[in-house]
């Protein structure tokens, strides 16, 4: 009986700890669907009429939309950009035999994961204005893809030096030199380690508000972050307006993370053992 118990404790704790996190999210999501009536008379309870039309006006007449895609494409650009550059640092630095340069270049490289970002908020935008590209989507591409280098590398790297060295060696044999090594070797093999990344930078670059929001000032080019601080203030007493609004801005993130999870767990745990 006590063995039972002490196996089944940690489960509880966690089924608990799972409760509590999940609780607000389903909160925001019925609220989502009722009025501010409801919300009033029930903020617990089920919608007792189901309006599916608060999606369809925060969609349009707030312009969710338009921050929506935003965000979407911005995220997905700069995280694509930043997993490939990553990759192919990673494949130069844990695979080509320069042992001095690519340790010196790795630890240059690690070292812009100690500094801050922001820190480098006044020189960022001292940048993006002497190149010309601010209030540009430029100037959030450029920062998001360089920022997150350092710790794309550091993910990449410890899963390339898990390859054994005989499908390199094997490759070299059949006659492919360093560019096709990566592209038809290295790459398919590092898939788990570049979903990983993919998804840590996609929601880095999805969540951001600061540069977003100093480097955008034009309506049609705000991202989702920024755009919903102005929806909040608009509709600062709809709050079943506001919970729609929540619910777009998670539902992405959550529906990426659930398809892709067994690669994450994979490519977060696969450069730490070798063998």
């Amino acid at each position: 009986m006590q063995t039972a118990l002490r196996r089944s404790l940690p489960h509880v704790v966690l089924l608990l700890y799972v409760a509590a996190v999940l609780f607000p999210f389903v909160f925001v999501v019925f609220s989502s669907f009722k009025d501010n009536l409801q919300i009033a008379e029930r903020p617990f309870g089920l919608p007792s009429r189901w309006m599916f039309e608060n999606y369809a006006e925060a969609w349009v007449k707030a312009k969710i939309n338009v921050y929506f895609f935003n965000s979407l494409y911005l995220s997905f650009a700069s995280s694509m950009s930043g997993v490939l550059l990553a990759a192919a640092t990673a494949f130069a630095l844990a695979r080509m035999k320069l042992t001095r340069t690519s340790r010196w270049i790795y630890q240059f490289v690690l070292i812009g994961m100690l500094i801050p970002g922001n820190v480098l908020f006044i020189a960022q935008y001292i940048l993006v204005k002497d190149l010309g590209i601010l209030n540009t989507h430029w100037s959030l591409y450029l920062p998001y893809t360089a920022g997150a280098l350092p710790i794309s590398v550091l993910l990449i790297a410890a899963f390339m030096r898990s390859i054994p060295g005989e499908l390199e060696e094997a490759a070299i044999v059949d006659g492919l030199g360093s560019v096709r090594l990566f592209a038809q070797i290295v790459l398919p093999v590092t898939v788990p380690a570049l979903v990983t990344v993919f998804i840590v930078n996609f929601l880095g670059v999805w969540n951001e508000y600061l540069l977003a929001n100093f480097f955008i000032s034009k309506e049609a080019l705000r991202t989702l972050p920024t755009g919903m601080v102005g929806f909040r203030d608009a509709y600062q007493t709809d709050y079943a307006l506001i919970c729609t609004g929540i619910v777009f801005s998670v539902l992405p993130v959550l529906a990426l993370y659930g398809f892709l999870q067994e690669k994450i767990i994979e490519g977060i745990t696969a450069g730490s053992v070798k063998g």
